[in-house]
């Protein structure tokens, strides 16, 4: 027994050594909403600080009458059904920890009305009207939204980016329309509105926002790429106000871009949206030329096509506080810059460059990232598809498998230690000859490829997802082999009707699909796809990619909500799943690598969230 004790106590050492990150501080996440004439579904957060033997009990208040809906104290789940419903009457639900004084706040409650509709909640949005640019008139469509506990109270806030309906990307010409954000609570309660201004170009690769708590005092901000001439949630300007960056010229190759003047980086107050920091971007778009490399079709260009795709992502660095990090050009040159907010300063911790064409991180990155502690340090890596840089801002490795459009990062194959991550690869023009795989699974500390399919296949869509309990880990398509275990192998010629998000709905711990505006579950029996839910009068974004706002386990029980926009963008709405569930877990919100996912899901090609540990059939 004395022969193990120095090895315990020396891995308790190194333990208390890494940083402990913040825990967000978040209420209950308490929702109600009815399935039936007389019956209210019931659900709530279940918190990582919360003991294991923790037992809930669930009130219902009228302006009458409290009445204890329970007869047992509720420990196996965290949801209730209340069949004793007048639906003609305004409720009050409150959830309280068994043996504790029962408490009526609104961290603990949800206030039921009753002309609330089922299976999502109403978030009303102001629709901006419709503006000019060069004499030509657009309109807006609420587009990718993130969420952050803007003011402290332990609910999250809705942030929402509204794309004007003139929007271009690179490296295509042209005069775009204005960006905007906006903040909400989840009644609709609107705080503010940010206008990115003209010479910020609006696109899916342009603008990249991050809401999170950077400063550890408790309110999230939010943070993004500014420009002379944005003005911030209280109207005033950040730079020059008069200057216009444009070019201007319809015969000119930057027509519509921006490839002159000053680029900015601003955190912004989540409560107000008053900027709080500006510094200068890093690094500059200069020279032109110089993104080109072997990613995607091998080409370069100098028309400020490839030095205007950009990244960005939240990452825990060093310390309890996080960093944000900022990333331009995926093709060749990939330049990161991780910020850290302190004391009301922007301060540079570190600068990644891979340079050229002779660096071997050149032409790895991908239209898309993820964020995991891959090397169980207690620090955060960042994955930028073929190619992961290390907390310190040095290379940790690239796997050579260049460019590519998606990425899934997580524990996929449970018999194989440690995270793994899942990926496309696009093979076209002059790197088709390169011959490297269009789909790959790699060791995500190591880089090593554990198998790869598809030598010279141009591969456009990819997921990885637990679909199919009868096979251990997470099944994969997208490419050559159709349906494959988390090995690799076929395991059906059949493959789910869509390659796009997936989300925990239903209550057994598969994942379903998430497409446009619908749910969907594979039935691996049958060998197809069966629908659980289309959102009526709802709309995806981002055209062929087809996302939601956001999806994210902000409500309720451990499973996941789904953000939609309606058709006018007049509304946002937020479905929750009311199927019951015989499992309990702590909100993923609590797991690090699943909370930064969600900070990282409008970024580029949107992708969905995983958490840090395998979540499937099976699981231990």
């Amino acid at each position: 027994m004395k022969i193990f004790v120095p090895i315990i106590i020396l891995l308790l050492i190194t333990l208390n050594l890494w940083p402990q990150r913040i825990l967000e501080n978040l209420d209950r996440g308490v929702v109600a909403l009815p399935v039936s004439e007389d019956s209210v579904f019931i659900s709530w957060r279940l918190l990582q600080t919360d003991a294991d033997t923790i037992a809930f009990n669930v009130y219902r208040c009228n302006d009458n009458d409290t009445i204890k809906l329970n007869t047992l104290p509720i420990k196996e789940v965290s949801w209730f059904i209340d069949s004793k419903t007048n639906r003609l009457e305004d409720y009050t639900y409150t959830i309280n920890p068994s043996g504790s004084t029962p408490e009526f706040n609104a961290g603990n409650s949800y206030h039921l009305t009753n002309i609330q509709p089922a299976q999502y909640l109403s978030v009303p949005l102001q629709l901006p009207p419709p503006s000019e640019a060069n004499g030509r008139k657009y309109f807006y469509t609420a587009n990718d939204a993130s969420v952050g506990d803007l003011d402290g109270d332990g609910e999250y806030e809705i942030v929402l980016k509204w794309s004007p309906s003139a929007t271009r990307n690179p490296p295509q010409p042209g005069i775009t329309g204005i960006t905007l954000f906006d903040a909400y609570k989840l009644d609709g309660t609107f705080l503010w509105r940010i206008n990115l201004g003209k010479n910020i170009r609006s696109g899916s690769a342009y603008t990249q926002f991050l809401v999170y708590d950077l400063d550890g005092d408790g309110k999230a901000e939010m943070i993004c790429k500014t420009a002379d001439g944005t003005f911030d949630g209280q109207g005033m300007v950040i730079g020059d106000v008069d200057k216009d960056w444009r070019n201007l010229d319809p015969d000119s190759k930057f027509y519509g871009k921006i490839v002159e003047g000053p680029e900015y980086l601003t955190v912004f107050e989540g409560t107000s949206g008053k900027a709080l920091a500006t510094v200068e971007y890093i690094p500059t778009r200069y020279p032109l030329n110089r993104w080109g490399g072997i990613g995607g079709n091998g080409n370069n260009d100098d028309n400020g096509g490839r030095a205007d795709r950009f990244l960005a992502c939240v990452a825990n660095l060093y310390g309890k506080l996080p960093s944000a990090v900022f990333i331009r050009g995926i093709y060749g040159r990939t330049v990161a810059s991780a910020w850290d907010y302190r004391n009301g300063k922007l301060t540079n911790r570190w600068i990644f460059d891979s340079e050229n064409g002779e660096n071997p991180y050149s032409g790895m990155g991908n239209h898309q990232l993820s964020v995991a502690d891959v090397d169980h340090d207690g620090k955060d890596e960042i994955c930028i598809g073929a190619m992961t840089i290390d907390d310190n801002g040095k290379g940790l490795y690239t796997t050579g498998l260049r460019h590519g459009d998606a990425l899934h990062l997580t524990d996929i194959d449970p018999d194989h230690p440690g995270l793994e991550v899942y990926g496309i690869h696009e093979n076209e023009g002059k790197t088709v000859a390169l011959n490297t795989p269009g789909v790959a699974l790699y060791d995500a500390a190591t880089g090593k490829i554990l198998f790869s399919l598809g030598p010279g296949a141009d591969v456009g869509r990819g997921v990885a997802a637990d679909i199919d309990p009868t096979h251990p880990g997470l099944e994969n398509w997208g490419g050559p082999g159709g349906l494959r275990d988390a090995k690799g192998n076929t395991i059906s010629r059949h493959t789910p009707s869509s390659t796009n998000f997936v989300v925990w709905w239903d209550g057994d711990l598969t994942r379903e699909l998430l497409d446009k505006n619908r749910i969907d579950k594979w039935d691996w029996e049958k060998q197809e796809t069966r629908n659980l839910l289309t959102a009526e009068g709802c709309s995806s974004n981002n055209w062929t990619k087809a996302t939601p706002c956001l999806s994210a386990d902000i409500l309720g029980d451990w499973r996941e909500e789904v953000i939609w926009r309606t058709q006018d963008s007049r509304e946002l709405r937020i479905y929750v799943s009311t199927i019951p569930t015989p499992y309990r877990f702590t909100t993923l919100m609590h797991d690090p690598q699943y909370r930064l996912s969600i900070a990282w899901q409008n970024v580029g090609y949107n992708q969905p969230p995983h958490p840090g540990f395998y979540l499937g059939a099976g699981m231990k």
